[in-house]
Protein backbone atom coordinates (compact mmCIF):
# COMPACT_ATOMS: atom_id res chain seq x y z
CA UNK A 1 0.00 0.00 0.00
CA UNK A 2 2.70 2.26 0.36
CA UNK A 3 2.32 4.55 1.72
CA UNK A 4 0.98 4.24 0.66
CA UNK A 5 -0.38 1.29 0.53
CA UNK A 6 -2.31 0.02 3.47
CA UNK A 7 -1.32 3.31 3.69
CA UNK A 8 -2.41 4.35 7.56
CA UNK A 9 -4.95 6.81 8.65
CA UNK A 10 -6.47 9.36 6.23
CA UNK A 11 -8.91 10.95 7.72
CA UNK A 12 -10.68 13.75 5.79
CA UNK A 13 -9.63 16.71 6.47
CA UNK A 14 -12.57 18.48 8.60
CA UNK A 15 -10.90 20.89 10.13
CA UNK A 16 -12.73 23.03 8.20
CA UNK A 17 -15.50 21.46 9.91
CA UNK A 18 -14.65 21.78 14.02
CA UNK A 19 -18.79 21.24 14.71
CA UNK A 20 -20.63 18.85 13.48
CA UNK A 21 -22.15 19.78 9.59
CA UNK A 22 -24.64 22.38 8.83
CA UNK A 23 -27.61 22.35 11.00
CA UNK A 24 -29.81 22.33 7.88
CA UNK A 25 -27.81 19.34 6.72
CA UNK A 26 -27.87 17.50 9.60
CA UNK A 27 -32.02 17.94 10.13
CA UNK A 28 -32.47 16.60 6.40
CA UNK A 29 -30.35 13.56 7.54
CA UNK A 30 -32.52 12.87 10.47
CA UNK A 31 -35.54 13.62 8.19
CA UNK A 32 -34.41 11.33 5.45
CA UNK A 33 -37.01 8.62 4.90
CA UNK A 34 -36.00 5.26 5.85
CA UNK A 35 -36.65 3.69 2.19
CA UNK A 36 -35.13 6.87 0.64
CA UNK A 37 -32.65 5.71 -1.98
CA UNK A 38 -30.66 8.63 -3.01
CA UNK A 39 -28.71 9.14 0.02
CA UNK A 40 -27.51 5.14 -0.89
CA UNK A 41 -26.58 6.01 -4.27
CA UNK A 42 -24.60 8.77 -3.04
CA UNK A 43 -22.46 6.78 -0.39
CA UNK A 44 -22.05 4.13 -3.32
CA UNK A 45 -20.67 7.23 -5.26
CA UNK A 46 -18.77 8.51 -3.02
CA UNK A 47 -17.24 5.17 -1.90
CA UNK A 48 -16.10 4.23 -5.10
CA UNK A 49 -14.11 7.21 -5.53
CA UNK A 50 -12.27 6.49 -2.04
CA UNK A 51 -11.75 3.01 -3.43
CA UNK A 52 -10.36 4.84 -6.91
CA UNK A 53 -7.87 7.13 -4.68
CA UNK A 54 -7.18 3.78 -2.49
CA UNK A 55 -6.36 1.40 -5.59
CA UNK A 56 -4.44 3.98 -7.08
CA UNK A 57 -1.87 4.65 -4.60
CA UNK A 58 -1.39 0.91 -4.13
CA UNK A 59 -1.88 0.36 -7.36
CA UNK A 60 1.66 2.20 -8.79
CA UNK A 61 3.88 0.50 -6.84
CA UNK A 62 3.72 -3.12 -8.44
CA UNK A 63 4.08 -1.52 -12.08
CA UNK A 64 6.90 1.13 -11.31
CA UNK A 65 9.92 -1.17 -12.51
CA UNK A 66 7.18 -1.50 -15.78
CA UNK A 67 7.68 2.43 -15.85
CA UNK A 68 11.01 2.52 -15.63
CA UNK A 69 12.21 -0.18 -18.36
CA UNK A 70 9.40 1.22 -20.64
CA UNK A 71 9.14 5.10 -20.22
CA UNK A 72 13.02 5.33 -19.24
CA UNK A 73 12.65 7.11 -15.83
CA UNK A 74 15.22 7.51 -13.78
CA UNK A 75 15.47 6.17 -10.84
CA UNK A 76 14.86 9.69 -8.88
CA UNK A 77 11.43 10.37 -11.44
CA UNK A 78 10.51 6.80 -10.23
CA UNK A 79 10.36 8.38 -6.64
CA UNK A 80 8.77 10.97 -7.68
CA UNK A 81 6.08 9.47 -9.25
CA UNK A 82 5.34 8.16 -5.51
CA UNK A 83 6.00 11.27 -3.59
CA UNK A 84 5.09 13.64 -5.72
CA UNK A 85 1.45 11.89 -5.41
CA UNK A 86 1.72 12.39 -1.42
CA UNK A 87 2.88 15.71 -1.34
CA UNK A 88 0.51 17.22 -3.27
CA UNK A 89 -2.47 15.75 -1.36
CA UNK A 90 -0.84 16.27 2.04
CA UNK A 91 -0.24 19.50 0.92
CA UNK A 92 -3.79 20.10 -0.14
CA UNK A 93 -5.76 17.87 2.31
CA UNK A 94 -6.78 20.64 5.12
CA UNK A 95 -7.25 23.92 2.46
CA UNK A 96 -9.26 20.98 -0.28
CA UNK A 97 -11.81 20.09 3.75
CA UNK A 98 -12.19 24.01 4.22
CA UNK A 99 -13.26 24.85 0.37
CA UNK A 100 -15.92 22.11 0.58
CA UNK A 101 -17.19 23.55 3.95
CA UNK A 102 -17.44 26.95 2.34
CA UNK A 103 -18.14 26.32 -1.62
CA UNK A 104 -20.11 23.11 -0.96
CA UNK A 105 -19.20 19.42 -0.84
CA UNK A 106 -20.71 18.39 -3.12
CA UNK A 107 -19.09 21.06 -5.71
CA UNK A 108 -15.38 20.13 -4.70
CA UNK A 109 -15.98 16.53 -4.93
CA UNK A 110 -17.15 16.61 -8.45
CA UNK A 111 -14.37 19.16 -9.44
CA UNK A 112 -12.20 16.46 -7.60
CA UNK A 113 -13.05 13.41 -9.03
CA UNK A 114 -13.54 15.16 -12.44
CA UNK A 115 -9.94 16.64 -12.11
CA UNK A 116 -8.59 13.15 -10.74
CA UNK A 117 -9.90 11.64 -13.93
CA UNK A 118 -8.22 13.97 -15.99
CA UNK A 119 -4.92 13.76 -14.69
CA UNK A 120 -5.41 9.87 -14.47
CA UNK A 121 -5.56 10.20 -18.50
CA UNK A 122 -2.49 12.21 -18.68
CA UNK A 123 -0.80 9.86 -16.90
CA UNK A 124 -1.97 7.24 -18.97
CA UNK A 125 -0.95 9.20 -22.13
CA UNK A 126 2.40 10.67 -20.17
CA UNK A 127 4.70 10.71 -23.28
CA UNK A 128 7.48 10.98 -21.05
CA UNK A 129 8.74 10.78 -17.50
CA UNK A 130 8.80 14.23 -16.81
CA UNK A 131 4.81 14.33 -17.75
CA UNK A 132 3.94 11.10 -15.98
CA UNK A 133 5.71 12.95 -12.77
CA UNK A 134 3.51 16.27 -13.21
CA UNK A 135 0.46 14.39 -14.10
CA UNK A 136 0.62 12.74 -10.98
CA UNK A 137 1.30 15.68 -9.03
CA UNK A 138 -1.70 16.65 -10.50
CA UNK A 139 -3.48 13.75 -9.49
CA UNK A 140 -2.58 14.20 -5.82
CA UNK A 141 -3.98 18.00 -5.51
CA UNK A 142 -7.23 16.71 -7.19
CA UNK A 143 -7.47 13.79 -4.76
CA UNK A 144 -6.85 16.39 -1.75
CA UNK A 145 -10.29 18.27 -3.03
CA UNK A 146 -11.98 14.83 -3.65
CA UNK A 147 -11.45 12.87 -0.20
CA UNK A 148 -11.58 15.27 2.01
CA UNK A 149 -15.73 15.37 1.17
CA UNK A 150 -16.34 11.82 1.21
CA UNK A 151 -16.73 11.22 4.94
CA UNK A 152 -18.55 15.32 5.29
CA UNK A 153 -20.95 14.42 2.49
CA UNK A 154 -21.68 11.24 4.88
CA UNK A 155 -22.77 12.74 7.90
CA UNK A 156 -24.54 15.81 6.13
CA UNK A 157 -26.12 12.85 4.33
CA UNK A 158 -27.23 10.07 7.02
CA UNK A 159 -28.64 10.35 10.65
CA UNK A 160 -26.02 9.73 13.54
CA UNK A 161 -28.03 5.73 14.11
CA UNK A 162 -26.69 4.66 10.77
CA UNK A 163 -23.53 6.25 10.61
CA UNK A 164 -21.68 3.06 12.25
CA UNK A 165 -23.11 0.76 9.73
CA UNK A 166 -22.05 3.76 6.91
CA UNK A 167 -18.45 3.58 8.25
CA UNK A 168 -18.47 -0.24 8.67
CA UNK A 169 -18.93 -0.57 4.98
CA UNK A 170 -15.94 2.22 4.60
CA UNK A 171 -13.56 -0.33 6.55
CA UNK A 172 -14.31 -3.02 4.48
CA UNK A 173 -13.20 -0.70 1.77
CA UNK A 174 -10.10 0.13 2.84
CA UNK A 175 -9.17 -3.33 3.48
CA UNK A 176 -10.50 -4.17 -0.01
CA UNK A 177 -8.61 -1.48 -1.68
CA UNK A 178 -5.55 -3.22 0.24
CA UNK A 179 -5.61 -6.30 -1.40
CA UNK A 180 -7.09 -5.36 -4.13
CA UNK A 181 -4.51 -2.56 -5.35
CA UNK A 182 -1.24 -4.01 -5.85
CA UNK A 183 -3.06 -7.73 -7.35
CA UNK A 184 -4.76 -5.29 -10.16
CA UNK A 185 -1.37 -3.46 -11.37
CA UNK A 186 0.51 -6.73 -11.26
CA UNK A 187 -2.81 -8.48 -13.78
CA UNK A 188 -3.01 -4.98 -15.86
CA UNK A 189 0.92 -4.82 -16.18
CA UNK A 190 1.23 -8.82 -16.71
CA UNK A 191 -1.60 -8.71 -19.32
CA UNK A 192 -0.11 -6.04 -21.24
CA UNK A 193 -3.81 -4.67 -22.33
CA UNK A 194 -3.33 -3.72 -26.28
CA UNK A 195 0.04 -3.23 -26.20
CA UNK A 196 -0.38 -0.36 -23.88
CA UNK A 197 2.34 -1.82 -20.76
CA UNK A 198 1.77 -0.26 -17.58
CA UNK A 199 -0.85 2.34 -18.79
CA UNK A 200 -3.74 0.90 -18.38
CA UNK A 201 -3.36 0.84 -14.30
CA UNK A 202 -3.95 5.29 -14.69
CA UNK A 203 -6.43 4.55 -17.51
CA UNK A 204 -8.61 2.14 -16.05
CA UNK A 205 -10.00 5.41 -13.38
CA UNK A 206 -11.27 7.18 -16.70
CA UNK A 207 -14.57 5.45 -16.61
CA UNK A 208 -14.97 4.45 -12.96
CA UNK A 209 -14.61 8.97 -12.56
CA UNK A 210 -16.92 9.78 -15.20
CA UNK A 211 -19.64 7.38 -14.29
CA UNK A 212 -18.75 9.15 -10.65
CA UNK A 213 -19.53 12.59 -12.18
CA UNK A 214 -22.46 11.97 -13.99
CA UNK A 215 -24.08 10.11 -10.52
CA UNK A 216 -22.68 12.03 -8.56
CA UNK A 217 -24.58 15.40 -10.10
CA UNK A 218 -27.57 13.79 -9.75
CA UNK A 219 -27.59 11.90 -6.05
CA UNK A 220 -25.28 13.92 -3.92
CA UNK A 221 -27.01 16.77 -2.07
CA UNK A 222 -25.28 19.95 -1.25
CA UNK A 223 -24.05 20.77 1.64
CA UNK A 224 -21.87 23.44 3.65
CA UNK A 225 -20.14 24.08 6.97
CA UNK A 226 -22.04 27.12 8.74
CA UNK A 227 -19.21 28.66 10.05
CA UNK A 228 -16.68 27.22 7.79
CA UNK A 229 -12.71 28.43 8.66
CA UNK A 230 -10.78 30.67 6.59
CA UNK A 231 -8.18 29.23 3.71
CA UNK A 232 -4.88 30.22 4.68
CA UNK A 233 -3.20 29.56 1.06
CA UNK A 234 -0.05 31.27 2.73
CA UNK A 235 0.49 28.74 5.21
CA UNK A 236 0.19 25.99 2.07
CA UNK A 237 2.72 27.80 0.40
CA UNK A 238 5.22 27.65 2.99
CA UNK A 239 4.58 23.83 3.89
CA UNK A 240 4.95 22.79 0.30
CA UNK A 241 7.90 25.06 -0.09
CA UNK A 242 9.91 24.15 2.97
CA UNK A 243 9.11 20.27 2.05
CA UNK A 244 10.15 20.90 -1.59
CA UNK A 245 13.54 22.41 -0.51
CA UNK A 246 14.07 19.00 1.86
CA UNK A 247 12.44 16.36 -0.97
CA UNK A 248 14.05 17.77 -4.25
CA UNK A 249 18.17 17.63 -3.03
CA UNK A 250 17.12 13.78 -1.46
CA UNK A 251 16.04 12.23 -4.61
CA UNK A 252 17.95 14.36 -7.19
CA UNK A 253 21.03 14.86 -4.91
CA UNK A 254 22.46 10.79 -5.49
CA UNK A 255 22.40 11.39 -9.37
CA UNK A 256 24.24 15.13 -9.09
CA UNK A 257 26.59 13.25 -6.99
CA UNK A 258 25.49 15.66 -3.55
CA UNK A 259 26.28 19.38 -4.72
CA UNK A 260 26.59 21.94 -2.79
CA UNK A 261 23.05 23.66 -3.25
CA UNK A 262 21.56 20.25 -2.09
CA UNK A 263 22.81 20.62 1.97
CA UNK A 264 21.85 24.31 1.39
CA UNK A 265 18.39 23.78 0.20
CA UNK A 266 17.66 20.92 3.11
CA UNK A 267 19.07 23.30 5.81
CA UNK A 268 16.95 26.36 4.10
CA UNK A 269 13.83 24.39 4.59
CA UNK A 270 14.23 24.37 8.09
CA UNK A 271 14.35 27.76 8.38
CA UNK A 272 11.13 28.35 5.92
CA UNK A 273 9.07 25.65 8.34
CA UNK A 274 10.42 28.22 11.46
CA UNK A 275 9.10 30.83 9.54
CA UNK A 276 5.87 28.77 8.71
CA UNK A 277 5.38 28.66 12.47
CA UNK A 278 5.49 31.95 13.61
CA UNK A 279 2.94 32.83 10.68
CA UNK A 280 0.90 30.22 11.76
CA UNK A 281 0.95 31.91 15.54
CA UNK A 282 0.13 35.32 14.03
CA UNK A 283 -3.02 33.93 12.04
CA UNK A 284 -4.56 31.95 14.77
CA UNK A 285 -4.31 35.38 17.09
CA UNK A 286 -5.47 37.62 13.68
CA UNK A 287 -8.21 35.59 12.63
CA UNK A 288 -8.61 31.81 14.23
CA UNK A 289 -8.30 29.87 11.04
CA UNK A 290 -4.54 29.37 11.08
CA UNK A 291 -3.64 26.02 8.54
CA UNK A 292 -1.92 24.79 11.82
CA UNK A 293 -3.50 24.88 15.00
CA UNK A 294 -0.66 25.25 17.28
CA UNK A 295 -2.22 25.61 20.45
CA UNK A 296 -2.96 21.15 19.83
CA UNK A 297 0.84 20.50 20.12
CA UNK A 298 1.00 21.80 23.91
CA UNK A 299 -1.42 18.35 24.88
CA UNK A 300 1.42 15.81 25.24
CA UNK A 301 -0.27 13.05 24.10
CA UNK A 302 -1.15 15.05 20.56
CA UNK A 303 2.08 16.18 20.13
CA UNK A 304 3.85 12.45 20.54
CA UNK A 305 1.23 11.40 18.32
CA UNK A 306 1.67 13.59 15.31
CA UNK A 307 5.37 12.52 15.88
CA UNK A 308 4.45 8.87 15.89
CA UNK A 309 2.54 9.51 12.84
CA UNK A 310 4.85 11.40 10.43
CA UNK A 311 7.46 8.68 11.38
CA UNK A 312 5.65 5.68 10.90
CA UNK A 313 5.23 7.36 7.23
CA UNK A 314 8.68 7.74 7.11
CA UNK A 315 8.59 3.97 7.66
CA UNK A 316 6.08 3.14 5.28
CA UNK A 317 7.60 5.47 2.56
CA UNK A 318 10.79 3.63 2.64
CA UNK A 319 9.16 0.04 3.12
CA UNK A 320 7.20 -0.23 0.05
CA UNK A 321 8.91 1.22 -2.49
CA UNK A 322 12.36 -0.76 -1.87
CA UNK A 323 10.05 -3.81 -1.56
CA UNK A 324 8.57 -3.71 -4.65
CA UNK A 325 11.97 -3.25 -6.46
CA UNK A 326 14.00 -5.74 -4.92
CA UNK A 327 11.09 -8.42 -5.83
CA UNK A 328 11.57 -7.20 -9.77
CA UNK A 329 14.68 -5.77 -10.11
CA UNK A 330 16.91 -7.79 -7.69
CA UNK A 331 15.01 -11.11 -7.68
CA UNK A 332 13.86 -10.62 -11.28
CA UNK A 333 9.92 -11.37 -10.59
CA UNK A 334 6.87 -10.46 -12.74
CA UNK A 335 4.67 -8.39 -11.47
CA UNK A 336 1.69 -10.72 -10.22
CA UNK A 337 4.40 -12.92 -8.65
CA UNK A 338 5.11 -9.93 -6.69
CA UNK A 339 1.58 -8.65 -6.59
CA UNK A 340 0.58 -12.12 -5.20
CA UNK A 341 3.29 -12.32 -2.50
CA UNK A 342 1.83 -9.40 -1.00
CA UNK A 343 -1.70 -10.64 -0.60
CA UNK A 344 -0.73 -12.43 2.73
CA UNK A 345 0.77 -9.16 4.10
CA UNK A 346 -2.64 -7.10 3.48
CA UNK A 347 -4.82 -9.76 4.69
CA UNK A 348 -2.73 -9.69 8.17
CA UNK A 349 -3.08 -5.70 8.56
CA UNK A 350 -7.50 -6.22 7.92
CA UNK A 351 -7.35 -9.02 10.40
CA UNK A 352 -5.29 -7.49 12.83
CA UNK A 353 -6.63 -3.88 12.83
CA UNK A 354 -10.31 -5.17 13.31
CA UNK A 355 -9.38 -7.22 15.59
CA UNK A 356 -7.47 -4.61 17.65
CA UNK A 357 -10.31 -1.80 17.75
CA UNK A 358 -12.86 -4.33 18.56
CA UNK A 359 -10.93 -6.55 21.46
CA UNK A 360 -6.92 -5.71 22.20
CA UNK A 361 -7.25 -1.81 23.02
CA UNK A 362 -10.39 -1.40 24.85
CA UNK A 363 -8.44 -3.90 26.87
CA UNK A 364 -5.21 -3.35 26.94
CA UNK A 365 -5.07 0.40 25.78
CA UNK A 366 -1.88 1.73 25.16
CA UNK A 367 0.80 -1.30 25.09
CA UNK A 368 -1.46 -2.77 22.31
CA UNK A 369 -0.34 -0.09 20.07
CA UNK A 370 3.71 -0.56 21.74
CA UNK A 371 3.27 -4.45 20.69
CA UNK A 372 2.33 -3.74 17.08
CA UNK A 373 5.47 -1.44 17.05
CA UNK A 374 7.81 -4.60 18.56
CA UNK A 375 5.65 -7.01 16.76
CA UNK A 376 6.20 -5.01 12.98
CA UNK A 377 9.98 -4.47 14.06
CA UNK A 378 10.48 -8.43 14.32
CA UNK A 379 8.82 -8.86 11.07
CA UNK A 380 11.23 -6.64 9.58
CA UNK A 381 14.07 -8.47 11.60
CA UNK A 382 13.10 -11.83 11.05
CA UNK A 383 12.78 -10.34 6.79
CA UNK A 384 16.51 -9.59 7.33
CA UNK A 385 17.49 -12.61 8.11
CA UNK A 386 15.15 -14.90 5.81
CA UNK A 387 16.61 -12.36 3.00
CA UNK A 388 20.14 -13.04 4.08
CA UNK A 389 19.59 -16.86 4.48
CA UNK A 390 17.75 -17.10 1.08
CA UNK A 391 19.41 -14.87 -1.23
CA UNK A 392 18.05 -14.33 -4.37
CA UNK A 393 16.74 -18.12 -4.16
CA UNK A 394 14.07 -16.84 -1.67
CA UNK A 395 10.36 -18.29 -2.80
CA UNK A 396 7.45 -15.96 -2.27
CA UNK A 397 6.07 -18.81 0.37
CA UNK A 398 9.26 -18.00 2.09
CA UNK A 399 8.58 -14.13 2.63
CA UNK A 400 4.97 -14.86 3.67
CA UNK A 401 5.95 -15.61 7.68
CA UNK A 402 7.73 -12.06 8.00
CA UNK A 403 5.05 -10.51 5.99
CA UNK A 404 2.16 -11.49 8.37
CA UNK A 405 3.90 -10.73 11.07
CA UNK A 406 4.61 -7.09 10.11
CA UNK A 407 0.95 -7.22 8.93
CA UNK A 408 0.34 -7.99 12.02
CA UNK A 409 2.51 -5.65 13.91
CA UNK A 410 0.91 -2.88 11.54
CA UNK A 411 -2.90 -3.79 11.82
CA UNK A 412 -2.53 -3.60 15.57
CA UNK A 413 -0.78 0.24 14.94
CA UNK A 414 -2.92 1.94 12.16
CA UNK A 415 -6.61 1.18 13.53
CA UNK A 416 -6.35 2.42 16.77
CA UNK A 417 -4.17 5.25 16.63
CA UNK A 418 -5.93 8.41 15.20
CA UNK A 419 -7.90 7.59 18.36
CA UNK A 420 -5.07 7.59 20.69
CA UNK A 421 -4.00 10.60 18.94
CA UNK A 422 -7.22 12.46 19.23
CA UNK A 423 -8.13 11.13 23.09
CA UNK A 424 -7.24 14.57 25.23
CA UNK A 425 -7.46 16.56 22.38
CA UNK A 426 -10.56 19.23 23.03
CA UNK A 427 -13.53 18.48 21.17
CA UNK A 428 -13.42 21.24 19.51
CA UNK A 429 -10.52 21.46 17.77
CA UNK A 430 -11.10 17.57 16.96
CA UNK A 431 -11.59 18.96 13.13
CA UNK A 432 -8.47 20.35 13.05
CA UNK A 433 -6.59 17.96 14.54
CA UNK A 434 -7.86 15.12 12.58
CA UNK A 435 -6.81 16.80 9.84
CA UNK A 436 -3.89 17.09 10.42
CA UNK A 437 -2.89 13.92 11.63
CA UNK A 438 -3.70 12.30 8.31
CA UNK A 439 -1.39 15.34 6.63
CA UNK A 440 1.48 14.81 8.27
CA UNK A 441 1.44 11.16 7.82
CA UNK A 442 1.00 11.55 4.01
CA UNK A 443 4.20 13.92 4.33
CA UNK A 444 5.72 11.53 6.61
CA UNK A 445 5.26 9.27 3.42
CA UNK A 446 6.76 11.60 0.89
CA UNK A 447 9.96 12.06 3.23
CA UNK A 448 10.57 8.24 3.40
CA UNK A 449 10.03 7.78 -0.45
CA UNK A 450 12.99 10.76 -0.55
CA UNK A 451 15.17 8.74 1.83
CA UNK A 452 15.04 5.56 -0.14
CA UNK A 453 18.01 7.86 -2.21
CA UNK A 454 19.98 7.39 0.97
CA UNK A 455 19.00 4.09 2.38
CA UNK A 456 18.70 2.16 -0.29
CA UNK A 457 20.49 3.30 -3.56
CA UNK A 458 23.41 4.63 -2.21
CA UNK A 459 24.14 0.97 -0.92
CA UNK A 460 22.88 -0.08 -4.31
CA UNK A 461 25.14 2.32 -6.69
CA UNK A 462 27.99 1.09 -4.88
CA UNK A 463 27.36 -2.78 -5.55
CA UNK A 464 26.29 -1.77 -9.22
CA UNK A 465 29.52 -0.63 -10.03
CA UNK A 466 31.13 -3.60 -9.29
CA UNK A 467 28.69 -5.83 -10.54
CA UNK A 468 29.39 -7.40 -14.21
CA UNK A 469 26.87 -9.66 -14.54
CA UNK A 470 22.89 -10.47 -13.37
CA UNK A 471 23.52 -12.39 -10.37
CA UNK A 472 26.00 -9.54 -9.28
CA UNK A 473 23.02 -6.71 -10.07
CA UNK A 474 20.63 -8.97 -8.14
CA UNK A 475 22.61 -8.87 -5.15
CA UNK A 476 23.47 -5.02 -5.18
CA UNK A 477 19.29 -4.77 -4.64
CA UNK A 478 19.06 -7.36 -2.16
CA UNK A 479 22.08 -5.95 -0.38
CA UNK A 480 20.13 -2.26 -0.51
CA UNK A 481 16.89 -4.01 0.63
CA UNK A 482 18.23 -5.21 3.88
CA UNK A 483 20.26 -2.07 4.67
CA UNK A 484 17.28 -0.33 4.09
CA UNK A 485 15.21 -2.79 6.73
CA UNK A 486 17.90 -2.02 9.05
CA UNK A 487 16.37 1.75 8.54
CA UNK A 488 12.78 0.73 8.69
CA UNK A 489 12.97 -1.37 12.15
CA UNK A 490 15.53 2.03 13.44
CA UNK A 491 12.45 4.05 13.03
CA UNK A 492 9.77 1.52 14.13
CA UNK A 493 12.14 1.14 17.83
CA UNK A 494 11.81 5.24 17.41
CA UNK A 495 8.16 4.88 16.98
CA UNK A 496 7.81 2.31 20.31
CA UNK A 497 9.90 4.63 22.78
CA UNK A 498 7.37 7.79 21.34
CA UNK A 499 4.15 6.31 21.85
CA UNK A 500 5.21 5.55 25.56
CA UNK A 501 3.46 9.34 25.30
CA UNK A 502 0.10 8.27 24.38
CA UNK A 503 -2.60 8.32 26.58
CA UNK A 504 -2.52 4.84 28.32
CA UNK A 505 -6.00 4.84 27.63
CA UNK A 506 -7.37 6.27 23.90
CA UNK A 507 -10.75 7.38 24.31
CA UNK A 508 -12.72 5.37 22.04
CA UNK A 509 -15.39 7.72 20.50
CA UNK A 510 -18.47 6.25 19.52
CA UNK A 511 -20.03 7.36 16.07
CA UNK A 512 -23.40 8.69 16.93
CA UNK A 513 -23.32 8.70 20.67
CA UNK A 514 -22.74 12.14 21.53
CA UNK A 515 -24.32 14.17 18.46
CA UNK A 516 -22.76 16.97 19.33
CA UNK A 517 -19.29 15.84 19.17
CA UNK A 518 -17.28 17.27 15.97
CA UNK A 519 -18.10 14.77 13.12
CA UNK A 520 -14.56 13.78 12.95
CA UNK A 521 -14.15 11.87 16.29
CA UNK A 522 -14.77 8.55 14.79
CA UNK A 523 -13.85 8.87 11.30
CA UNK A 524 -12.83 5.77 9.73
CA UNK A 525 -9.26 5.95 8.19
CA UNK A 526 -9.34 5.88 4.76
CA UNK A 527 -5.96 4.27 3.66
CA UNK A 528 -3.81 6.19 0.71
Amino acid sequence: MTATETEPARVTSDKAQPTTPSDAAEAAAQAAPAGDRRRWFALAIVMTAAFMDLVDVTIVNIAIPSIQREAGASFSQIQWITAGYALAFAAGLITGGRLGDIHGRKKLFLIGIGGFTVASALCGFAANPEMLVASRILQGAMAALMVPQVLSIVHATFPAHERGKVFGLFGAVVGLGAVTGPLLGALLTEWNLFGLEWRPIFLINLPVGIAGLILGSRFITESKAPKALKLDLVGVALVTIGLLMLLYPLTRGRELGWPVWGYVSMAGAFVVLAVLVLFERRKASRDGSPLVELSLFKVKSFAAGIAVQTVFGVALGIFFLVWTLYMQFGLGWSPLKAGLTGIPFSIAVSTAAGLSVQQLVPRFGRRVLQAGALVMALGVLLYIWEANRYGLSIAPWQMALPLVVMGVGMGLIVAPLTDAILSEVPREHSGSASGLINTVQQMGNALGLGLVSVVFFGVVDDRLAEAKERTAAGLAFADGFQNALWWVAAVLGVIFLLMSALPKRPAQHVEGADDSAPATDKEPALAG
